[in-house]
């Protein structure tokens, strides 16, 4: 494989962590905004939910843009075009980063309790 290869796996990495997470966080912090600025926090929710939605449907055909071009140098290289094979592996990866560190942080920095009832007797 060659680094333009390499390198195109990379940013599909990125993007795609992107997508799990910046995107959310984003949003998070824009409908913080939102409903400091309206003291409504039905109006937040609703940019939240909005917003995320149209970046992703904004997004996606970036992270297919880039898989389109992976495919053109394996076959430009005359390897076996794999179909979208190496976004899908990178999707899951980064999905299963965004989960380990969102466990990550609700265990160890949320402040919340992963068992309420443990310790609540009564």
């Amino acid at each position: 494989m060659g680094a333009s290869a390499v390198f195109l796996v990379a940013i599909m990495l990125a993007g795609s962590l992107v997508l799990w997470v910046g995107i959310p966080l984003a949003w998070l912090w824009i409908g913080s905004q939102i409903q400091d600025a309206t003291d409504s926090l039905g109006t937040a929710v609703a940019a939240m939910l909005v917003g995320v939605v149209v970046s992703i449907v904004l997004w996606l055909p970036v992270l297919s843009w880039l898989s389109e071009r992976y495919r053109r140098e394996r076959t430009a290289r005359g390897l076996e075009d794999t179909g979208h094979f190496a976004l899908e592996v990178t999707m899951v990866l980064s999905a299963g980063i965004a989960l380990v560190g969102f466990v990550g942080w609700f265990l160890l920095f949320s402040g919340a309790a992963p068992l309420p009832f443990v310790g609540s007797h009564g």
